[in-house]
Protein backbone atom coordinates (compact mmCIF):
# COMPACT_ATOMS: atom_id res chain seq x y z
CA UNK A 1 0.00 0.00 0.00
CA UNK A 2 1.50 3.54 -0.92
CA UNK A 3 1.73 5.48 2.60
CA UNK A 4 2.62 9.49 1.82
CA UNK A 5 3.47 12.62 4.34
CA UNK A 6 0.80 14.63 3.93
CA UNK A 7 1.72 18.32 4.85
CA UNK A 8 -1.85 19.05 6.56
CA UNK A 9 -1.75 16.51 9.45
CA UNK A 10 1.97 16.57 9.68
CA UNK A 11 2.46 12.66 9.29
CA UNK A 12 2.92 9.89 6.89
CA UNK A 13 -0.96 8.40 5.64
CA UNK A 14 -2.47 5.59 4.15
CA UNK A 15 -3.30 6.60 0.84
CA UNK A 16 -7.04 6.70 -0.11
CA UNK A 17 -8.30 8.21 -2.52
CA UNK A 18 -11.81 9.56 -2.63
CA UNK A 19 -12.98 7.63 -5.75
CA UNK A 20 -10.93 4.87 -5.95
CA UNK A 21 -9.13 3.69 -8.23
CA UNK A 22 -9.43 7.27 -9.29
CA UNK A 23 -6.90 10.02 -8.75
CA UNK A 24 -7.17 13.41 -8.79
CA UNK A 25 -3.76 15.38 -8.53
CA UNK A 26 -2.79 18.75 -9.56
CA UNK A 27 0.44 20.04 -9.37
CA UNK A 28 1.81 23.99 -9.20
CA UNK A 29 3.38 24.60 -12.66
CA UNK A 30 5.85 26.98 -13.68
CA UNK A 31 5.80 30.92 -13.82
CA UNK A 32 6.84 31.18 -17.33
CA UNK A 33 8.74 34.75 -17.24
CA UNK A 34 12.32 32.97 -16.95
CA UNK A 35 14.52 29.82 -18.08
CA UNK A 36 13.30 26.71 -15.94
CA UNK A 37 16.60 25.67 -13.86
CA UNK A 38 17.16 22.71 -12.60
CA UNK A 39 15.95 23.81 -8.75
CA UNK A 40 12.58 23.63 -10.77
CA UNK A 41 13.44 20.55 -12.20
CA UNK A 42 14.01 18.98 -8.84
CA UNK A 43 10.25 19.67 -8.22
CA UNK A 44 9.07 18.37 -11.48
CA UNK A 45 11.05 15.01 -10.93
CA UNK A 46 9.52 14.45 -8.11
CA UNK A 47 5.81 15.04 -9.22
CA UNK A 48 6.71 12.89 -11.62
CA UNK A 49 7.97 9.91 -9.43
CA UNK A 50 4.86 10.25 -7.80
CA UNK A 51 2.39 9.67 -11.18
CA UNK A 52 4.12 6.88 -12.03
CA UNK A 53 4.31 5.07 -8.29
CA UNK A 54 0.50 5.91 -8.40
CA UNK A 55 -0.34 4.63 -12.14
CA UNK A 56 2.14 1.30 -10.86
CA UNK A 57 -0.41 1.00 -7.68
CA UNK A 58 -3.36 0.39 -10.30
CA UNK A 59 -4.66 4.01 -9.88
CA UNK A 60 -6.16 6.03 -12.92
CA UNK A 61 -4.13 9.57 -12.42
CA UNK A 62 -5.82 12.47 -13.72
CA UNK A 63 -2.76 15.19 -13.29
CA UNK A 64 -3.43 18.80 -13.91
CA UNK A 65 -1.20 21.29 -13.95
CA UNK A 66 -1.08 24.67 -14.42
CA UNK A 67 1.08 27.53 -16.45
CA UNK A 68 1.43 31.12 -14.95
CA UNK A 69 1.15 33.37 -17.48
CA UNK A 70 -0.17 36.36 -15.42
CA UNK A 71 -0.27 37.32 -11.66
CA UNK A 72 2.21 36.34 -10.06
CA UNK A 73 4.05 39.33 -8.66
CA UNK A 74 7.85 39.07 -7.93
CA UNK A 75 6.96 38.61 -4.07
CA UNK A 76 4.58 35.62 -3.48
CA UNK A 77 2.31 38.41 -1.67
CA UNK A 78 1.08 41.13 -3.37
CA UNK A 79 3.88 43.24 -3.74
CA UNK A 80 6.15 44.09 -6.67
CA UNK A 81 5.53 43.83 -10.49
CA UNK A 82 4.18 40.99 -12.39
CA UNK A 83 6.84 38.60 -13.65
CA UNK A 84 5.54 38.25 -16.88
CA UNK A 85 5.64 41.87 -17.61
CA UNK A 86 8.06 42.45 -16.40
CA UNK A 87 10.41 39.74 -17.97
CA UNK A 88 8.91 40.82 -21.00
CA UNK A 89 10.11 43.94 -20.92
CA UNK A 90 13.71 43.09 -19.93
CA UNK A 91 13.07 41.28 -23.49
CA UNK A 92 11.78 43.64 -25.37
CA UNK A 93 8.72 41.17 -25.96
CA UNK A 94 5.17 41.01 -25.67
CA UNK A 95 3.99 39.22 -22.36
CA UNK A 96 2.39 36.26 -24.51
CA UNK A 97 5.46 36.14 -26.03
CA UNK A 98 7.18 35.74 -23.30
CA UNK A 99 5.54 33.32 -21.88
CA UNK A 100 5.08 30.97 -24.76
CA UNK A 101 9.16 31.08 -25.39
CA UNK A 102 9.64 30.04 -21.64
CA UNK A 103 6.58 27.66 -21.68
CA UNK A 104 8.45 25.77 -24.47
CA UNK A 105 11.90 25.61 -22.65
CA UNK A 106 9.88 24.46 -19.33
CA UNK A 107 8.61 21.47 -21.41
CA UNK A 108 11.78 20.67 -24.00
CA UNK A 109 13.77 20.43 -20.25
CA UNK A 110 11.17 18.11 -18.74
CA UNK A 111 10.97 16.16 -21.67
CA UNK A 112 15.23 15.17 -22.08
CA UNK A 113 15.05 14.15 -17.81
CA UNK A 114 12.05 12.08 -18.83
CA UNK A 115 9.07 13.78 -17.10
CA UNK A 116 6.21 12.50 -18.72
CA UNK A 117 3.70 15.62 -19.19
CA UNK A 118 0.58 15.87 -17.08
CA UNK A 119 -2.89 14.90 -18.71
CA UNK A 120 -3.88 18.64 -18.65
CA UNK A 121 -1.87 21.31 -19.05
CA UNK A 122 -4.02 25.02 -17.86
CA UNK A 123 -2.91 28.03 -18.30
CA UNK A 124 -3.86 31.40 -16.26
CA UNK A 125 -4.61 33.34 -19.12
CA UNK A 126 -7.43 31.40 -21.09
CA UNK A 127 -9.52 30.66 -17.47
CA UNK A 128 -9.90 33.97 -16.80
CA UNK A 129 -13.81 33.16 -16.53
CA UNK A 130 -13.37 30.63 -14.35
CA UNK A 131 -11.36 33.20 -11.97
CA UNK A 132 -14.12 34.88 -12.09
CA UNK A 133 -16.63 33.40 -10.81
CA UNK A 134 -15.23 31.59 -8.26
CA UNK A 135 -14.31 34.89 -7.31
CA UNK A 136 -17.85 36.24 -7.71
CA UNK A 137 -18.92 33.47 -5.05
CA UNK A 138 -16.76 34.46 -2.53
CA UNK A 139 -17.84 37.89 -3.04
CA UNK A 140 -21.55 36.40 -2.52
CA UNK A 141 -20.59 34.53 0.57
CA UNK A 142 -19.17 37.93 2.31
CA UNK A 143 -15.23 36.94 2.20
CA UNK A 144 -14.08 40.01 -0.29
CA UNK A 145 -13.92 43.81 0.39
CA UNK A 146 -12.46 46.11 -2.19
CA UNK A 147 -10.31 49.10 -2.24
CA UNK A 148 -9.22 51.49 -5.58
CA UNK A 149 -6.56 48.84 -5.98
CA UNK A 150 -8.01 45.61 -5.73
CA UNK A 151 -10.20 42.96 -4.69
CA UNK A 152 -8.94 41.21 -1.97
CA UNK A 153 -9.58 37.89 0.83
CA UNK A 154 -10.74 39.28 3.63
CA UNK A 155 -8.65 36.15 5.56
CA UNK A 156 -10.30 37.25 9.36
CA UNK A 157 -13.67 35.83 8.02
CA UNK A 158 -11.61 32.27 7.31
CA UNK A 159 -11.18 30.93 10.85
CA UNK A 160 -8.87 27.89 9.59
CA UNK A 161 -6.59 30.32 8.17
CA UNK A 162 -3.54 29.04 8.59
CA UNK A 163 -3.54 25.38 9.31
CA UNK A 164 -1.14 24.00 6.64
CA UNK A 165 1.39 25.29 7.57
CA UNK A 166 0.67 25.71 11.88
CA UNK A 167 1.51 29.24 12.17
CA UNK A 168 -1.13 31.10 14.08
CA UNK A 169 -2.03 34.56 12.72
CA UNK A 170 -0.78 36.35 15.04
CA UNK A 171 3.05 34.91 14.94
CA UNK A 172 2.51 35.82 10.90
CA UNK A 173 1.51 39.25 11.84
CA UNK A 174 4.96 39.66 14.13
CA UNK A 175 7.41 39.12 10.86
CA UNK A 176 5.07 41.73 8.41
CA UNK A 177 7.02 45.17 8.07
CA UNK A 178 4.63 47.72 7.34
CA UNK A 179 6.32 49.31 4.85
CA UNK A 180 5.82 46.49 2.36
CA UNK A 181 2.09 47.25 2.34
CA UNK A 182 1.93 49.18 -0.81
CA UNK A 183 -2.00 49.38 -0.45
CA UNK A 184 -3.04 51.24 2.51
CA UNK A 185 -6.72 50.47 2.46
CA UNK A 186 -5.36 46.69 3.10
CA UNK A 187 -7.55 45.49 6.24
CA UNK A 188 -4.46 43.11 7.34
CA UNK A 189 -1.12 42.72 5.67
CA UNK A 190 -2.03 38.95 5.02
CA UNK A 191 -5.01 39.73 3.27
CA UNK A 192 -4.25 38.65 -0.68
CA UNK A 193 -5.58 39.96 -4.09
CA UNK A 194 -8.12 38.39 -5.53
CA UNK A 195 -8.21 40.72 -9.03
CA UNK A 196 -5.99 43.94 -9.73
CA UNK A 197 -7.47 46.75 -11.00
CA UNK A 198 -5.20 48.75 -13.88
CA UNK A 199 -5.36 51.70 -11.83
CA UNK A 200 -1.62 53.07 -9.94
CA UNK A 201 0.77 51.28 -9.97
CA UNK A 202 -0.88 48.76 -12.61
CA UNK A 203 -2.14 51.47 -15.18
CA UNK A 204 0.47 50.31 -17.71
CA UNK A 205 -0.41 46.64 -17.46
CA UNK A 206 -0.53 45.41 -20.70
CA UNK A 207 -2.63 42.11 -19.57
CA UNK A 208 -6.33 43.05 -18.59
CA UNK A 209 -9.67 42.04 -19.08
CA UNK A 210 -13.15 43.12 -18.12
CA UNK A 211 -14.75 41.66 -15.33
CA UNK A 212 -18.18 42.93 -12.83
CA UNK A 213 -15.08 44.41 -10.45
CA UNK A 214 -13.80 46.57 -12.98
CA UNK A 215 -11.26 46.21 -16.01
CA UNK A 216 -7.85 44.45 -14.65
CA UNK A 217 -6.57 41.30 -13.87
CA UNK A 218 -6.08 38.29 -11.57
CA UNK A 219 -4.14 37.64 -8.39
CA UNK A 220 -1.59 34.73 -8.37
CA UNK A 221 -3.47 32.70 -5.70
CA UNK A 222 -6.74 32.53 -7.65
CA UNK A 223 -5.32 30.47 -10.47
CA UNK A 224 -4.57 27.54 -8.98
CA UNK A 225 -8.21 27.14 -6.95
CA UNK A 226 -9.96 28.05 -9.91
CA UNK A 227 -8.31 25.70 -12.78
CA UNK A 228 -7.93 22.72 -10.26
CA UNK A 229 -11.40 22.48 -9.49
CA UNK A 230 -12.29 23.32 -12.80
CA UNK A 231 -10.87 20.07 -13.60
CA UNK A 232 -10.85 17.65 -10.87
CA UNK A 233 -13.95 19.06 -8.27
CA UNK A 234 -13.82 20.40 -5.45
CA UNK A 235 -11.97 17.95 -3.62
CA UNK A 236 -8.72 16.95 -4.85
CA UNK A 237 -6.88 13.93 -4.13
CA UNK A 238 -3.33 15.62 -3.79
CA UNK A 239 -2.06 18.88 -4.41
CA UNK A 240 1.95 19.20 -4.95
CA UNK A 241 4.30 21.80 -4.92
CA UNK A 242 7.55 23.11 -3.53
CA UNK A 243 8.11 23.55 0.10
CA UNK A 244 7.88 27.39 -0.57
CA UNK A 245 4.32 27.68 -1.30
CA UNK A 246 3.32 26.47 2.28
CA UNK A 247 3.03 29.84 3.90
CA UNK A 248 1.50 31.97 1.52
CA UNK A 249 0.26 30.62 -1.91
CA UNK A 250 -0.61 27.20 -0.76
CA UNK A 251 -2.14 28.53 2.34
CA UNK A 252 -4.10 31.29 0.63
CA UNK A 253 -5.38 28.18 -1.82
CA UNK A 254 -7.22 26.83 0.86
CA UNK A 255 -8.64 29.68 2.27
CA UNK A 256 -10.20 31.27 -0.75
CA UNK A 257 -11.19 27.44 -1.94
CA UNK A 258 -12.64 26.31 1.12
CA UNK A 259 -14.31 29.54 1.79
CA UNK A 260 -16.13 28.87 -1.89
CA UNK A 261 -16.88 25.79 -1.28
CA UNK A 262 -17.21 25.06 2.52
CA UNK A 263 -15.86 21.44 1.51
CA UNK A 264 -12.09 20.06 2.17
CA UNK A 265 -9.56 21.68 -0.85
CA UNK A 266 -7.18 19.18 -0.48
CA UNK A 267 -6.98 15.59 0.99
CA UNK A 268 -3.24 15.15 0.54
CA UNK A 269 -0.24 17.77 0.07
CA UNK A 270 2.88 16.60 -1.06
CA UNK A 271 5.59 19.32 -0.53
CA UNK A 272 9.19 19.03 -2.24
CA UNK A 273 12.44 20.51 -0.80
CA UNK A 274 14.71 22.73 -2.12
CA UNK A 275 18.07 21.93 -4.32
CA UNK A 276 20.84 23.60 -3.51
CA UNK A 277 23.59 24.69 -5.52
CA UNK A 278 27.45 24.16 -3.81
CA UNK A 279 25.31 24.33 -0.60
CA UNK A 280 24.07 27.58 -1.46
CA UNK A 281 20.85 28.89 -2.79
CA UNK A 282 20.69 28.69 -6.48
CA UNK A 283 21.14 32.41 -7.48
CA UNK A 284 22.15 34.83 -10.85
CA UNK A 285 24.57 37.21 -9.35
CA UNK A 286 26.42 34.16 -7.28
CA UNK A 287 26.92 32.33 -10.50
CA UNK A 288 25.62 29.17 -9.85
CA UNK A 289 22.31 29.39 -11.42
CA UNK A 290 22.41 26.26 -14.12
CA UNK A 291 19.85 25.12 -16.49
CA UNK A 292 19.66 21.40 -18.11
CA UNK A 293 21.34 23.01 -21.00
CA UNK A 294 23.80 24.14 -18.81
CA UNK A 295 25.13 20.28 -17.77
CA UNK A 296 24.56 19.11 -21.30
CA UNK A 297 27.05 21.83 -22.26
CA UNK A 298 29.64 20.11 -20.00
CA UNK A 299 28.94 16.64 -21.69
CA UNK A 300 26.52 14.88 -18.80
CA UNK A 301 23.94 13.40 -19.70
CA UNK A 302 20.13 14.65 -18.41
CA UNK A 303 19.25 11.26 -17.10
CA UNK A 304 21.89 11.24 -15.07
CA UNK A 305 20.90 14.67 -13.10
CA UNK A 306 17.48 12.59 -12.65
CA UNK A 307 19.31 9.87 -11.25
CA UNK A 308 20.80 12.08 -8.54
CA UNK A 309 17.69 13.51 -7.87
CA UNK A 310 16.60 10.10 -6.97
CA UNK A 311 19.25 9.73 -4.39
CA UNK A 312 18.29 11.99 -2.27
CA UNK A 313 14.53 11.77 -0.47
CA UNK A 314 12.10 14.87 -1.92
CA UNK A 315 11.76 15.65 1.52
CA UNK A 316 15.20 16.54 2.17
CA UNK A 317 17.40 19.23 0.74
CA UNK A 318 19.76 18.08 -1.99
CA UNK A 319 22.78 19.64 -2.70
CA UNK A 320 23.84 20.01 -6.26
CA UNK A 321 27.65 19.86 -7.39
CA UNK A 322 29.11 19.14 -10.23
CA UNK A 323 31.05 16.01 -8.16
CA UNK A 324 27.58 14.49 -7.00
CA UNK A 325 26.65 14.63 -10.69
CA UNK A 326 29.84 13.19 -11.98
CA UNK A 327 29.08 10.20 -9.24
CA UNK A 328 25.72 9.83 -10.78
CA UNK A 329 26.46 9.66 -14.16
CA UNK A 330 28.92 6.67 -13.45
CA UNK A 331 26.29 4.82 -11.23
CA UNK A 332 23.93 5.23 -14.52
CA UNK A 333 26.58 4.02 -16.97
CA UNK A 334 27.89 1.36 -15.10
CA UNK A 335 23.51 0.12 -15.02
CA UNK A 336 23.44 0.74 -18.90
CA UNK A 337 26.90 -1.49 -19.17
CA UNK A 338 25.66 -4.08 -16.83
CA UNK A 339 22.07 -4.61 -18.83
CA UNK A 340 23.21 -4.19 -21.85
CA UNK A 341 24.91 -8.05 -21.46
CA UNK A 342 21.45 -9.25 -20.15
CA UNK A 343 19.15 -11.74 -21.75
CA UNK A 344 15.96 -10.60 -23.15
CA UNK A 345 12.99 -10.12 -19.97
CA UNK A 346 10.90 -12.73 -19.02
CA UNK A 347 9.80 -13.41 -15.59
CA UNK A 348 9.54 -10.48 -12.72
CA UNK A 349 11.59 -11.69 -9.51
CA UNK A 350 8.86 -10.94 -6.87
CA UNK A 351 10.99 -10.81 -3.76
CA UNK A 352 13.10 -7.67 -5.47
CA UNK A 353 10.07 -5.91 -7.08
CA UNK A 354 8.64 -6.53 -3.50
CA UNK A 355 11.20 -4.53 -1.96
CA UNK A 356 11.84 -2.45 -4.11
CA UNK A 357 8.08 -1.42 -4.50
CA UNK A 358 7.75 -1.41 -0.58
CA UNK A 359 10.85 1.26 -0.45
CA UNK A 360 8.91 3.55 -3.07
CA UNK A 361 5.25 3.28 -1.26
CA UNK A 362 7.23 4.38 1.78
CA UNK A 363 6.83 7.76 1.29
CA UNK A 364 8.14 7.49 -1.95
CA UNK A 365 12.05 6.64 -0.54
CA UNK A 366 13.90 6.70 -3.45
CA UNK A 367 17.51 6.17 -1.70
CA UNK A 368 16.03 3.09 -0.98
CA UNK A 369 14.30 2.07 -3.92
CA UNK A 370 17.96 2.53 -6.08
CA UNK A 371 19.26 0.47 -2.97
CA UNK A 372 17.14 -2.43 -4.28
CA UNK A 373 17.70 -1.82 -7.33
CA UNK A 374 21.42 -2.01 -6.92
CA UNK A 375 20.38 -5.60 -4.96
CA UNK A 376 18.87 -6.95 -8.05
CA UNK A 377 21.77 -5.86 -10.38
CA UNK A 378 24.56 -7.78 -8.07
CA UNK A 379 22.06 -10.86 -7.69
CA UNK A 380 23.09 -14.10 -8.93
CA UNK A 381 19.64 -15.04 -10.69
CA UNK A 382 19.02 -15.59 -14.43
CA UNK A 383 19.55 -12.30 -15.97
CA UNK A 384 16.39 -12.65 -17.40
CA UNK A 385 14.39 -12.07 -14.66
CA UNK A 386 16.82 -9.69 -13.69
CA UNK A 387 15.97 -7.63 -16.76
CA UNK A 388 12.08 -8.30 -16.57
CA UNK A 389 12.53 -7.06 -13.32
CA UNK A 390 14.60 -3.59 -13.29
CA UNK A 391 12.26 -2.71 -16.25
CA UNK A 392 9.22 -2.70 -13.61
CA UNK A 393 11.16 -0.51 -11.60
CA UNK A 394 12.10 1.80 -14.09
CA UNK A 395 8.73 2.18 -14.27
CA UNK A 396 8.70 4.33 -11.16
CA UNK A 397 12.23 5.52 -11.71
CA UNK A 398 11.60 6.88 -15.14
CA UNK A 399 15.97 5.85 -15.97
CA UNK A 400 14.83 5.33 -19.49
CA UNK A 401 16.08 1.41 -19.12
CA UNK A 402 14.10 0.15 -21.66
CA UNK A 403 16.79 1.32 -24.45
CA UNK A 404 19.55 -0.37 -23.32
CA UNK A 405 18.29 -3.75 -21.81
CA UNK A 406 20.21 -6.89 -23.79
CA UNK A 407 21.17 -4.45 -26.27
CA UNK A 408 24.84 -4.11 -27.03
CA UNK A 409 26.38 -1.31 -27.36
CA UNK A 410 27.36 -0.62 -31.19
CA UNK A 411 31.29 0.16 -31.68
CA UNK A 412 32.16 1.92 -34.46
CA UNK A 413 34.60 0.01 -36.43
CA UNK A 414 37.62 2.84 -36.04
CA UNK A 415 36.69 3.00 -32.38
CA UNK A 416 37.26 -0.68 -32.46
CA UNK A 417 40.67 -0.36 -34.05
CA UNK A 418 41.55 2.47 -32.01
CA UNK A 419 40.46 -0.12 -29.08
CA UNK A 420 42.57 -2.72 -30.25
CA UNK A 421 45.38 -0.58 -30.56
CA UNK A 422 45.63 0.49 -27.32
CA UNK A 423 45.67 -2.84 -25.65
CA UNK A 424 48.39 -3.77 -28.01
CA UNK A 425 50.15 -0.83 -26.39
CA UNK A 426 49.35 -1.58 -23.16
CA UNK A 427 50.12 -4.96 -23.28
CA UNK A 428 53.55 -3.80 -25.07
CA UNK A 429 54.20 -1.74 -21.77
CA UNK A 430 54.11 1.93 -24.16
CA UNK A 431 52.10 3.83 -21.22
CA UNK A 432 52.53 7.22 -23.35
CA UNK A 433 50.77 5.80 -26.77
CA UNK A 434 47.91 3.92 -24.40
CA UNK A 435 47.14 7.55 -22.69
CA UNK A 436 46.90 8.69 -26.45
CA UNK A 437 44.89 6.62 -27.78
CA UNK A 438 42.11 6.71 -24.62
CA UNK A 439 42.22 10.42 -25.51
CA UNK A 440 41.45 10.00 -29.21
CA UNK A 441 38.68 7.12 -28.41
CA UNK A 442 36.93 9.67 -26.28
CA UNK A 443 36.89 12.23 -28.60
CA UNK A 444 34.60 9.84 -30.72
CA UNK A 445 32.48 9.46 -28.15
CA UNK A 446 33.09 6.03 -25.58
CA UNK A 447 35.09 6.11 -22.13
CA UNK A 448 37.26 3.03 -21.58
CA UNK A 449 37.23 1.21 -18.39
CA UNK A 450 39.80 -1.17 -17.97
CA UNK A 451 39.07 -4.68 -16.01
CA UNK A 452 40.57 -7.95 -14.98
CA UNK A 453 39.22 -9.32 -18.42
CA UNK A 454 40.18 -6.63 -20.50
CA UNK A 455 38.62 -3.02 -21.44
CA UNK A 456 35.80 -2.13 -22.01
CA UNK A 457 34.33 0.56 -24.06
CA UNK A 458 30.57 2.66 -22.70
CA UNK A 459 29.63 6.00 -24.23
CA UNK A 460 30.72 9.72 -22.64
Amino acid sequence: MLHLYNTLTRKIEDFEPINPPKVGMYTCGPTVYDYTHIGHLRKYIGDDILHRLLEVNGFEVNHVMNITDVGHLTSDSDEGDDKLEKGAKDRNLTPEQTARFFEDYFFKSTEVVNIERPNIVARATEHINEQIKLLEKLQEKGFTYTTEHAVYFDISKFSDYGKLSGQKLEEKQVGVRENVVIDPNKKNPQDFALWFFTVGRFASHVMKWPSPFGEGFPGWHIECSAMSMEYLGETLDIHTGGIDHIPVHHTNEIAQSEAATEKQFSKYWVHHNFLIVDGEKMSKSKKNFYTIDDLVEKGFDPIAFRYLILTAHYRDSLNFTYESLTASSHALNNIISEIRAWDSPKLVNSQFWQKFLEAANNDMNTPQALAAMWELIKSDIPSSEKAATILEMDKILGLGLEKYVGKPLEIPEKVQELLNHRENARISGDFKKSDELRHEIKKLGFEIEDTATGSKLKPV
